[in-house]
């Protein structure tokens, strides 16, 4: 019954139903991945902390978690393209994380901690990879920008909720509830998702129909589940069109790396309280500001949204950088809320706006990626400045990697400024 109204839904060209009970499903399930992983972020380097983990070490256990995501995705990508059962690849990705985040409180090392991370990463990385496949699937294709859009709106609420949660588990009760509610909740999203309905197994004789079509789409370099059989290419998961605002992605993951590895123990640091107040107005200020980046971005350019994006990232950590009080806290929440918010967004939009529709997934995954090798990379090198010198400083130090990026950016975007000019008057 439920797999005959699913597909009434979304076969109805009419007026397709967005809201089935798979995409709600799916839905709320990714919303739970995400809520469980930023209830760690701040919350894990002061458990690293007490362990006995230094600035350098507490960056390697973000970056060992980003790097370790990065590789499962491919892999992930490959086995999402094959009969093999998505439901249970999601189901199985899931309860990797769930192992890896239910153990934390059972690590007594460093090294235990770092190799939970990175069996927590590869889960992460796998069942980020799925979710957004199984969802676009369920998605009519008329209504796929609105459905993806209110697919990642369970990401803000998850960034908006998992930090001030996780750190009111951390102060108010132990890291034992902590661990063990990050686990409860990634139970959740493996409920959810078991109770989504696959389509009902090929026939011999759809099964023809559908290798006949897809040969036809291989024939013309169009990606389809006869690629799937072949052997997995760099330029699956590699767009080179992508490149360009992927390495802004991956300054701007250097620069954010500082904020979500060190904030709670930079607040230990300077004295300042209610540090989990800080993740909220920062998700708020992102939420907010998209209503005017992205009409901005569509009716002047990017230009006009990267810029003083990069400009608002740097106000804020400097502001971190002489924070002494839980109002310059909020302030600089607010600014790199507003800057980064409108940031991340527009390079997506760049990216997918670069490539053909059948390299989406492809593009996507190029920016990504680089974003996460930001993250992982931006927490070894800015822990390594933070035991040279204090986190203030490191903060200061943050600020270099969006200076970077205007000065890679300005004189590019100028010059495709003078190419579009040079194309309109000949």
């Amino acid at each position: 019954m439920m797999s005959r109204c699913l597909n009434l839904g979304v076969n109805d060209t009419m007026n397709p139903t967005l809201w089935t009970r798979n995409f709600i499903l799916l839905t709320l399930a990714n919303l739970f991945l995400f809520l469980s992983l930023e209830m760690m972020l701040p919350t894990l380097p002061v458990f690293a902390e007490q362990q006995g983990a230094n600035e350098t070490q507490v960056g390697l256990v973000l970056s060992f978690f980003a790097f370790a995501a990065v590789l499962s995705r491919p892999f992930a990508g490959a086995a999402a393209g094959t009969r093999m059962s998505r439901k249970l690849l999601l189901a199985i990705a899931v309860a990797i994380c769930l192992i890896g985040t239910g153990s934390y409180f059972l690590a007594t090392s460093i090294l235990a901690i770092m190799l939970l991370r990175i069996v927590h990463g590869i889960g992460f990385g796998a069942a980020t990879t799925l979710y957004g496949t199984a969802v676009s699937d369920v998605i009519p294709a008329s209504r796929r920008g609105e459905g993806m859009g209110y697919f990642a709106t369970g990401n803000a609420v998850a960034i908006s909720l998992g930090p001030f949660i996780g750190i009111w588990l951390m102060e108010s009760y132990s890291f034992t509830a902590l661990f063990g509610v990050g686990a409860g909740v990634l139970l959740m999203a493996i409920i959810f998702t078991l109770f989504v309905s696959e389509k009902k197994p090929v026939t011999a004789s759809s099964r023809a129909a559908q290798q006949a079509k897809t040969d036809k789409e291989s024939e013309k370099g169009q990606s389809g589940p006869a690629a799937s059989v072949r052997r997995l290419r760099l330029s699956d998961v590699v767009e080179r069109k992508a490149l360009f605002p992927s390495a802004l992605g991956l300054l701007a993951g250097l620069s954010l790396s500082g904020i979500v590895s060190f904030i709670s123990l930079f607040g230990k640091e300077a004295g300042v309280k209610n540090i989990g107040i800080f993740f909220l107005v920062l998700a708020v200020s992102e939420f907010l500001i998209r209503f005017i980046s992205g009409p901005l971005f569509d009716r002047k350019g990017r230009s006009w949204v990267l810029i003083p994006s990069a400009f608002s990232c740097i106000i804020g950590v400097l502001l971190l950088s002489i924070t002494d009080s839980t109002g310059m806290l909020l302030l600089a929440a607010v600014f790199y809320g507003m800057g980064f918010g409108a940031a991340f967004p527009a390079l997506q939009a760049w990216v997918i706006n670069l490539v053909e529709s059948h390299r989406r997934g492809a593009a996507t995954a190029t920016f990504y990626n680089a974003f996460d090798i930001g993250i992982g990379s931006g927490a070894i090198l800015l822990g390594y400045i933070a035991s040279l010198t204090n986190y203030s400083t490191m903060y200061l130090a943050s600020a270099v990697f969006y200076v970077i990026y205007l000065v890679i950016y300005i004189p590019y975007d100028r010059r495709q400024s003078k190419k579009t000019h040079a194309h309109s008057t000949e």
